[in-house]
This record gives C-alpha cells, structure tokens and sequence, in this order.
C-alpha cells in the first residue's frame, strides 16, 4: 500500500537515543564529528561531518550508517527492553502486551524456524498448485492480497485526490520484485550482474521450498517474463511524481473492459467491498497488461509467478537458509552489505511493523519527554510566521497567489509527539501455538481489513501514518498536514540543553522542510483541503517551474559515483523541501532575535555557523557504493552528501556565516543559485 507521503528521510528508522554526538554541556556542536583540515567553502559536508564519518566505519551488517542509523542502533536496545518488559508479564490471551511477547518470542525462535523449514508456507503453495483453470485466478489473487502478498498490481482505501474528505480504492501498478522497473531493462554490467543473482534467488528459494532443479529454472523463467513485461509497460519513478497523471476516477465497468481477464464484480466482493462503483486507476496500461498476460501466458506461468511472490515475501521469515537467500539478493548484492543484522533487531522491526502504535504507546510512556511536544508547539508556530513572511517576500508570485498559499499555510494540521487516540489491536489474533508465518498472515489479514474498513467513509484526519516510535517526519497533501513523532523530538534534531541556533538548524530545518513540502512542486498542487485542484495565477505556476527547473539541473550534474550522476527529476520535491526548510528556519531563527544582542560564539563558532553546522550533522553517514546507486535509481531524496554540498550553496546565509567568495569550490554565483521559497 502506497499513500502520498513526503518524509524528511529515507525509510522508515525506528526510534531515538539520547545521544548521537551531542555534549550537553556546551553549543550542541560535538566538536569531534568536525574534520577541521577540510575546507568549508570547498566541501563542507567533509568539514562538519569528517570527524563522525572516520569514527563510525561501516560495519558488515550495513550498507549505509548515518547519525540516523545510529540513534536506531541504540533505540532497537530500547525497544527490546520494552518487549523484554511486557514479556516477564503474566498477560491475559487477547492484551497487547501477550501479543508483543508471543509475536517476538516466535520470531526468535530459530531451532523452530529451522526445523519448520518451508513447511508453514506449503499450504499456500498447494492452493496455487491446485488452480486447474485462470476462472480460478480471481478469488486467488484475492487470498493472496489479504496475506500481504502483491502479485501482478497493488491497491488500497484512502483520500480520494479530487474530493479529499472521502475514503476510495486506489489501483495501482505493482508486480514486480527487483525494487525498481529499469533493474530489468538497463543493460550496464552491474544491472546485468543485479539480474542474474535475482534469477540465481529465485531457483534458491524454489529448491528451499521442496521443488526440484528443473522446476526452479522453469519458475526463475517465468518470474522474469512476467515481471519484465509489468515492469515495461511501468510509469518510471520520475512519472509517478506526478498527481494528475496517476489520477483517472473510472466506473467499475470501465475497469473490467480495460482488464477483462479478471472478475473484478468477484475480486471486489471477496476483498469486502459490495458497493463500489467507481475508483482511481492511478496507471491506464500497467493493469492492461495484467489482463493480456492473464490471456496469453500458459496457466503453469502464471501458476510459478504466484509461487514465487509466496515464497519470496516469506522467505526473511523462514528457516535460516530462506534467510540466507533473501539477505544474499536484498542485502548483498543490491546493497552492499557483507552480514545479515542479528535475529533480534529483525524481529524489532516486525513488531513496530505489526504493532507498531501498541509498542509507540509503551514508547511514549517511556521515553518521550511532555516539554518536548510543549517546545515543538511553539516552534511550528514561529515556523509558520517565518514561512508566510517569506511568502509575502516573495517577488515572483502575485498577490492573489500568494492569499491563497497564505490560507493553505494556515490551515495546516499539526501532529505532534503521538496520537491524540491510539489504535485498536483486540481484532489481531497472535497465538504462540501457531507457527510464526500463521501468526504474520494473521497480521496481514488484520491490517487489510483495517484498510478496506475504511471504503466509502469519511477520512480521519486524526489518523497517524507513521508510529510514535519512528524517526522520521512526514507532509500529507491528502490532509494538509504535517507529523513529527516522538522519536524525532531528540538530539540530534532536538536538544534541550543546546542553543536556539542548534534547535533551529536541526529541528527547525525538519518542520520547515515539511512545510515547505504543501508547496513543492507536487505538494502545491493541492489546495488548502488536499483537493488536487490548481489554486495558481498561470504566470506564478510558470515562474515556480522555471525556478525548480533550476534545482533540477542543479542536482543533474552532480556525479554521484563514478559516472552516474544524481537524479533532479526524481528528488525535485525533496531538495525542494531542504531549501524552504533551511530558508524557512533561519527566517524563523532570525526573528527570535530581533531586538536581543548578537548571540555570543561558543566553541569558536557564531550562531549562524552553529546553525549550519547542525543542519550538517543530521546528515553525516558513510554509503556503500552498491548502496549508493540502489538509492540514486529508487530514492526520492538525495544522498546526505548532497543534502549538504547541494542545499547550502543556495542559501545566502551560510555564505554570509562561512565567508564563502568566488573561486571556492562550492561556490554557486547568485544569478545561479535557487530561488523559490
């Protein structure tokens, strides 16, 4: 299932720890994370972050390791103990407190796993062997779907983009298990190489499963076809950014003209829909496709496509050898990393997967301080007045533009810390007598429910689409609003005992970015109630293009890795965001001093350099290069490098604060610079 979401990072990172670099007891700035024989004005992202990147090597088990990923490294210890907590409990059947120890103590449980092998998934694999005709197809696909399984498309029940305030179904395209469509058709070497291990899993996890060698390589054959075909009729991740493409509102009719191979009066029914008559089709020719495949390939085809979509969404789940298998293809060679991550920290994430407002609840308890949400209030407030004075300065845009941006601004939801009302888990059946593949399709089942629950109502605003837990923040065009969960609201983002001009470069940054995110060129799209409906004066949407077109070329020419460059197109919205974010803050910054004395230096560093050098910090990682090209092809947001050498060169002020001239190296002439926000 995929909503419109804008996050502040990639993925998905649970939890926070206290520290990440951060001495409480001066500026904020850890002057250990600096590598002060770099120069700021030719790479100030090795200035600010040298010093943590030499102290924090890659290990094995990662392909990235960033300040993100080391606050998770220490908040996976504290979510364990939370689940440790609850499980020396004596908890009654039915409370969450049993569900979070059985489900974890499931998944631990390796000598079981192994000796189960692939015998809890043969149930699911024999209903698809036992298809003796495609008019069988339909209420098969349907079982899969409620298991979590995605084959041939995807779908699911939210806003509907043209009438923001009504839940319906989307369709969307899907089907294919590379991670990105152009693994199946670039022809460089590494690509070619992605290929030939995908093929080399499949057979893997065929033979794992009781198949013989010969059927492997009928059913890797399959499994290639039919995914190339999907993912070549596939909007690109460039195309799929844009909302008035993926949106076509059709009747139920239209629908089953345009992929008649599948009962959809029957898929409907048997997912729990009966009164539908209209949809979004998000893309016209990938379910076309469907149809045409489901008419011409050989039913023994279709049959392994099915079987390997099973086996390979269970396969992380499975006996050690699945596991094997799986992180060999996923985390190897895709990415880059030399050793699986231990048992325990895999099955952390399946609980925050699965119950994750459970455990966000036990979390807030915990961990998340009442003054943080109390200071974060008033920093989104001070954010907001910064934005709309940037707004009314702006000398590109019209007056009747810039009302109607003014009332979007306004009319932001604000979502602070944790739901105001957590989430019912009493549906969700978790039973340590069952195996813990019956137990997650248990939660599978459980979560498509909630989500089909939800057609033909009313949107609830007040739902969270991210968990406490997270650290992360998210803009929802849908709702117009913008998240910051509890775990984000800590250092290095957000420190009590650090100065304004840290807060604001961090955190601030983050709430700017998100801000900015309900006008970028996605985002603005969408008016104050989250209608994609074009709010504009035709000159301003003019202009607007013709100053992103500039943020596009930028990030075009940076080269990446050897000689793949950097995608401006697909990470347009995000660098977008980093600059409102950081023109945002510093206004915000600005008008917290008006009429106080210049702030003293601490450390040897003004406020303004303390404000850029924070902002720089969040980013600081080392990147695997097979992990560097996995995020170039899929990732919307920049690598943290650029989020550093590619944002603050167009923002005047840290100019100003690091004496940056023509000639250096990261110098960018004004005319040049981008300039919309």
């Amino acid at each position: 299932m995929k909503k419109l979401i804008y996050s502040f990072m990639i993925g998905t990172t649970m939890l926070v720890a206290a520290s990440c670099g951060y001495d409480k007891t001066n500026s904020g700035i850890a002057l250990g994370n600096l590598d002060t024989t770099a120069n700021p004005a030719d790479n100030f992202y090795q200035y600010a972050c040298g010093g943590w990147m030499a102290a924090n090597p890659l290990k094995p088990e990662h392909s990235r390791f960033g300040t993100f990923d080391a606050l998770r490294e220490q908040s996976q210890e504290q979510v364990k103990e939370i689940i440790n907590d609850v499980s020396k409990q004596k908890n009654a059947d039915g409370t969450v407190a049993q569900k979070i120890g059985d489900l974890y103590a499931l998944a631990m449980d390796s000598a079981r796993l192994n000796a189960e092998g692939a015998k809890t998934i043969l149930p699911q694999l024999a209903k698809i062997e036992a298809v003796k005709d495609k008019s069988e197809l339909t209420p098969l696909l349907v079982e899969l779907f409620r298991n979590g399984i995605s084959p041939f498309f995807s779908f699911y029940v939210y806003a509907d983009d043209m009438n923001s305030t009504m839940n319906i179904f989307h369709l969307n395209q899907g089907g294919y298990n590379m991670g990105d469509r152009d693994y199946y058709f670039d022809t460089d070497e590494k690509t070619q190489n992605i290929r030939e291990k995908y093929v080399e899993f499949i057979e893997k996890i065929f033979v794992l499963s009781g198949y013989s060698a010969e059927q492997a390589k009928e059913a890797s054959a399959a499994v290639i076809k039919i995914e190339t075909r999907l993912a070549k009729v596939a909007s690109t991740r460039v195309e799929l950014r844009d909302p008035v493409a993926n949106y076509h509102k059709i009747a139920v009719e239209d629908l089953e003209k345009r992929s008649p191979a599948i009962q959809w009066k029957l898929f409907f029914q048997n997912i729990g829909i009966n009164n539908i008559s209209e949809l979004n089709l998000a893309q016209l020719k990938p379910i076309e496709e469907v149809s045409k495949i489901i008419e011409n390939e050989e039913l023994a085809t279709i049959k392994y496509y099915l079987l390997a979509d099973v086996i390979n969404n269970a396969a992380a789940y499975l006996s050690d050898e699945f596991s094997a298998a799986n992180f060999e293809f996923y985390g190897k060679t895709l990415s880059g990393k030399e050793q699986q991550r231990d048992r325990w920290k895999r099955a952390v994430d399946v609980i925050n997967g699965t119950l994750g407002e459970a455990v966000g609840q036990l979390y807030v308890e915990k961990y998340f301080p009442p003054k943080a949400k109390e200071k974060m209030v008033q920093l989104v407030r001070n954010l907001q007045v910064a934005l709309g004075q940037r707004i009314d300065g702006l000398e590109w845009m019209s007056a009747e533009t810039k009302i109607k941006a003014h009332e979007k601004l306004a009319t932001f939801h604000v979502k602070i810390g944790y739901p105001d009302k957590w989430r019912n888990y009493s549906a969700l059946k978790i039973n340590k007598e069952k195996s813990y593949m019956e137990n997650l399709v248990a939660a599978n089942n459980f979560e498509f429910d909630y989500n089909i629950s939800k057609f033909g109502t009313e949107v609830d605003k007040d739902e969270w689409l991210m968990n406490p837990q997270t650290v992360n923040a998210y803009y929802n065009p849908a709702t117009n609003e913008i998240c910051f969960p509890a775990a984000i609201l800590q250092p290095p983002f957000f420190n009590f005992d650090a100065d304004d001009a840290v807060n604001y470069g961090a955190i601030g940054v983050v709430i700017g970015h998100e801000m900015t995110h309900g006008f970028d060129d996605q985002g603005r799209q969408f008016d104050k109630d989250g209608n994609l409906k074009d709010w504009w004066v035709e000159q301003d949407a003019v202009r607007f293009k013709e100053r992103a077109q500039v943020m596009v070329d930028f990030f075009d020419n940076i080269v990446v890795l050897d000689t793949i460059h950097a995608n401006g197109s697909l990470t347009l919205g995000e660098n977008i965001a980093d600059n409102g974010g950081l023109q945002v803050s510093w206004q915000a910054y600005q008008n917290t001093l008006a009429g106080k004395k210049a702030p003293v230096k601490i450390d040897g560093f003004t406020d303004a350099q303390r404000f850029f050098l924070a902002y720089a910090t969040v980013w600081a990682s080392n990147i695997r290069d097979a992990e560097i090209l996995r995020l170039t092809k899929i990732d919307p947001h920049a690598l943290g490098r650029y989020r550093v050498n590619g944002a603050l060169p167009q923002i005047e002020a840290w100019y100003e604060a690091f004496g940056i001239k023509e000639g250096d190296k990261m110098f960018v002439p004004k005319e040049k610079r981008v300039a919309i926000w």
